[in-house]
């Protein structure tokens, strides 16, 4: 199981965002959504609406909702003991039952099913004390079971909403609060990874993701433009971490973004809506919808029609490009599954008397260890020492500062390691430690797949901690590996 498995194969930046204006001879995307010949997109405080491209045509209004998706932290994956690491060699983390193999059952981590909690409680939501588990079946190379388990008909949590905040200028002077409804939260599992080696024609399939714990959070299309998307997501990122339910480090797949995006005239019914799949960048994420939202007007002012597809965003371009079609409820012959009885939680009422608690999950003993949310941090910092509301952002990355040690910011940089590596000797030797330490990205590089340096850039972060240059690593890199 340790080698490869080879198959066939912003900041805040104002409510004004810069997209590509609509108009004769322009046949498809250009290389970037902002491109010569721009108008701005309005997305006010109250909801916004694309003013009308053409003459005489009513304003669009964009309509976006967002599907997250967050990797649990915890030791072990969802329904096995198996370990969960980054950027561990590949398939080196794979039981049994991850991968499938006959007679083998799911057996539920109670760690997920806390954060999961916690997390649901942090959003406002109520907790279903009675939920289910389903299998959702579709067929790829990673899935090796053909389904996965998930939470379709009774998730763990539901009817939440989370507030974000949003500047209304540029420089940060002026501030809204909005907020986003949350559908539901459910736990599900997460498929392994596929690596498409194009020069090879073949996928490469890596296991150890399989079964990593995920929370699915569910928000309503209550947002209209890719700069509130992007409010909404760093705010659930900094919620996540503050709870610990997720380090939520989107460079690492930690968090993974869906956004659901359509237009329509006011009065009218919602359009079709493209989901753009997989993003895993704040930036790219905002970029992405609001080209998409750009991309249906034009089709629409132009007589065409919007398809009900998957699309997936191209960063280099800066457009979105087309996946496949986008399945229905029907494809993927939802079921209860069978190897998993209703998952029962209690509160401090409906606990037994004569209960183990240690075999049980009370919703209220979790709530009652809630930390404070940056929300409530920020609200604080104004009322306490009266900064203002867009300084309570800033000051909030700074929380070492008043601890009350009297240490200096550099002083706390040095004593945690937080600043750049300088060493380029010693950057190298950590270079050359990942390269013999990783064989079979080496030959993969070398038979032509450049793709898989990411990963060794990567691994030669996570040893760093962060702390080196990914523009000087990829040369220290290429260098070695052309030597």
């Amino acid at each position: 199981m340790a080698a490869l498995v080879a198959v066939a194969a912003r900041g805040c930046g104002g409510f004004w965002r810069r997209v590509r204006q609509s108009g004769a001879g322009q046949s498809g995307p250009g290389p970037g959504p902002f491109p010569r010949g721009q108008r701005a997109v309005a997305c006010n405080a109250r909801g916004g609406a694309v003013p009308a491209g053409k003459s005489g045509l009513a304003p669009w209004v964009p309509v976006v909702g967002l599907e997250i998706h967050a990797q649990i932290s915890s030791n072990s994956k969802l329904f096995s003991g198996s370990q969960v690491q980054f950027a561990a060699p590949p398939n080196s983390l794979v039981s049994f039952f991850d991968a499938s193999l006959p007679g083998t059952l799911p057996v539920l981590n109670r760690r997920c099913v806390e954060a999961a909690v916690m997390t649901g409680l942090a959003l406002n939501c109520s907790i279903n004390k009675k939920s289910l588990f389903d299998r959702k079946h579709y067929f790829y190379a990673d899935l090796p079971a053909g389904y996965q388990i998930t939470q379709q008909r009774v998730p763990i949590a539901v009817n939440g909403s989370l507030s974000y905040s949003l500047c209304i200028d540029s420089k940060m002077s002026q501030m809204v609060t909005k907020t986003v409804r949350i559908k539901q939260i459910q736990l599900e599992q997460d498929s392994g990874k596929s690596l498409h080696d194009d020069t090879r024609s073949q996928t490469l399939v890596d296991l150890n993701r399989a079964g990593v714990g995920l929370m699915e959070v569910v928000m309503e299309p209550d947002m209209c433009c890719g700069e509130e998307a992007a409010a909404a997501v760093r705010e659930l990122q900094l919620i996540l971490q503050t709870l610990g339910s997720s380090q939520a480090v989107m460079a690492e797949g930690q968090l993974r973004v869906d956004a659901n995006v359509s237009v329509h005239h006011p009065g009218e019914p919602y359009g079709v809506r493209t989901e753009v799949k997989n993003i895993n960048s704040i930036r790219f994420l905002a970029k992405a919808i609001d080209y998409e939202i750009q991309r249906q007007i034009e089709e629409l002012e132009n007589g065409g029609t919007i398809l009900n597809e998957t699309r997936a965003f191209d960063s280099k371009l800066g457009c979105t490009v087309p996946m496949r079609d986008k399945e229905g409820k029907q494809d993927y012959r939802f079921m209860p599954e069978p190897n998993l009885p209703p998952l029962i939680l209690y509160d401090a009422k409906s606990l037994p008397a004569n209960m183990n608690h240690q075999q049980v999950i009370n919703i209220d003993w979790i709530h009652e260890r809630l930390p404070d949310l940056p929300s409530v941090k920020r609200k604080k910092l104004v009322e306490q020492y009266g900064i203002l509301p867009e300084h309570s952002f800033t000051l909030l990355v700074l929380a070492e500062l008043w601890k009350g040690e009297g240490k200096t910011p550099l002083e706390i940089v040095k004593e945690q390691k937080l600043e750049l590596l300088q060493d380029q000797k010693e950057l190298e030797q950590i270079c050359q430690a990942v390269i013999d330490g990783h064989k079979n990205e080496v030959m993969a590089i070398k038979a032509g797949n450049p793709k898989v340096l990411n990963k060794l850039i990567g691994l030669v972060q996570k040893k760093t901690q962060g702390r080196s240059n990914p523009v000087l690593v990829k040369q220290l890199l290429e260098k070695k590996l052309s030597g």
